[in-house]
């Protein structure tokens, strides 16, 4: 069984759903966490789908990076940034308090941002993080918005060099969007029944079904009388 760890903000179902159906690997146990990358260096999960930047990566790390997130700022309902046109840009927010935003590094904390987001429900201030992630931990007294004032973070999935498997790249190939034909997958075992189901189709849809001719075998033409 393969251990995922995925940070707040991600919601990477689809793909849980995709491999349990496609592989052999006997399935697979997920974590959601504030703190992915910390769960696969400890040895709790051997695959993390985590926010970057981090620096925590080193070269002993795979890395793949799968999409962009785009910055959001998140206020007190019935603000007036709720009726904002677009993307909020930072001279809307001068003079506001802002409660916690991405620092100059990019790297993200959950943890932080879901303390931050429990101040601006009290009709305090704001919180500049990851819209993915304003849109997974805001609560109905709070809203949010693109950001036009920070850089995108990205999400990313990790593990460790010496930990490859079969598995962790059968999860990598359907995250970046390998479909169930490819030869690169790893298939899901067939029954004895499943396979003899399957060769009879095949002869079939060749030709060899009940009331089709086989090419192989064709009539004999009848002989003619002297």
């Amino acid at each position: 069984m393969l251990t995922l760890s995925f940070v707040t903000g991600t919601e990477p179902g689809k793909w849980f759903t995709r491999f349990r159906e496609r592989t052999h690997h006997g399935g697979l146990s997920a974590i959601d966490t504030d703190d992915a990358l910390g769960e696969l260096l400890a040895g709790t999960a051997q695959l993390a789908l985590t926010r970057l930047p981090d620096a925590r990566i080193s070269e002993q790390l795979h890395v793949v990076e799968l999409y962009r997130e785009t910055p959001g700022v998140a206020f007190p309902k019935d603000y007036f940034l709720a009726a904002a046109d677009g993307a909020v840009k930072p001279e809307e927010l001068e003079g506001e308090i802002i409660n916690w935003q991405i620092p100059d590094s990019g790297e993200v904390d959950a943890a932080a941002v879901r303390d931050a987001l429990q101040i601006v429900a009290a009709n305090v201030g704001v919180v500049i993080a990851p819209r993915p992630l304003l849109k997974v931990l805001s609560r109905k007294l709070v809203e949010h918005r693109d950001y036009a004032g920070a850089t995108d973070t990205h999400v990313a999935l990790v593990w460790k060099k010496d930990g490859d498997s079969d598995a962790i790249q059968d999860f990598v190939g359907i995250a970046r969007g390998r479909t169930e034909n490819s030869s690169r997958q790893v298939a899901t075992k067939k029954s004895a029944r499943e396979k003899t189901l399957a060769k009879q189709a095949r002869r079939e849809s060749a030709g060899g079904g009940k009331g089709k001719v086989s090419k192989k075998n064709p009539p004999r033409k009848p002989r003619k009388r002297r």
